[in-house]
């Protein structure tokens, strides 16, 4: 018997693949990248997908695969990044694929003052930063004494899903983007995609990428993985554990 369709099922954009295919489309990546830089969409003319693999420095080097990379037609390039699952280092992480971006910038006999802004944004499902509930910062190389900014060519934006509050009104259209992401019902995404024209455009692109038959395959094939590999860490975990529980029995025996 033919397994009857679920015609409320909607794709969640904090799964990297749907993340991805929702900045595919110009006017979704439009409208999200305007709402982190706090500005007008229309100031942004032209946002471009580049390659996602940051090459080698050297032949012993490690490559850098990022999720959605945009450069800007002022030059300004952006990576942004879906992450679920708390990882281990993900400000170093951070740091390696922004420098990475900035310094491949420059080819020999190239000038310093060429170099564009690199802008890294995550996206995170857990929270990163324990001291508070700021669910949106941007993050700049800045003087410590002074807060006087050093430069505007690097910067961090990080969006903690977890940290959102109960809603307001008149919300600044990020966090309304974020929740949006973080939504779990046809209902949220329906209630959000009524607060903004470019948040709509990335309900109905929802819409069609979970009624493709073969994108929901690829998603669902996505989910797996990536519940495997947490299911993996998780038990790696417990059996350090257990061994190291093990051995200062021994200890004390």
């Amino acid at each position: 018997m033919k397994k009857k369709k679920n015609d409320d099922f909607l794709m969640s954009p904090t799964v990297d693949y749907c993340f991805k295919e929702l900045l595919a489309y110009p006017e979704v990546r439009k409208g999200f990248v305007a709402a982190i830089l706090g500005k007008n969409p229309e100031e942004i003319e032209e946002t471009i997908l580049m390659p996602t693999i940051l090459s080698k420095d050297t032949e012993n080097g490690k490559y850098g695969i990022l999720d959605v990379r945009v450069c800007m037609k002022n030059g300004t390039q952006m990576d942004l990044e879906m992450q679920v699952a708390p990882f281990e280092f993900w400000n170093n992480r951070v740091i390696f694929y922004l420098s990475k971006m900035y310094a491949e910038q420059v080819k020999e006999g190239d000038k310093y003052k060429n170099l564009k802004p690199c802008i890294q944004v995550s996206i995170l499902n857990f929270n990163l930063f324990h001291e508070d509930r700021t669910c949106f910062r941007e993050i700049a190389f800045c003087d410590l004494t002074t807060k006087q900014k050093y430069t505007d060519l690097l910067e961090i934006y990080v969006l903690e899903l977890k940290k959102l509050p109960p809603e307001q009104k008149e919300e600044p259209l990020i966090i309304k983007w974020m929740r949006f992401l973080a939504a779990e019902s046809r209902e949220d995404f329906e209630k959000m995609a009524g607060e903004d024209n470019y948040i709509n455009e990335a309900y109905e692109v929802l819409q069609k990428l979970s009624a493709d038959e073969r994108k929901r395959l690829e998603y669902e094939a996505r989910q797996k993985a990536i519940r495997d590999y947490d299911s993996q860490m998780s038990s790696s975990r417990e059996e350090g554990i257990r061994i190291g529980v093990d051995r200062l029995n021994q200890f004390f025996i």
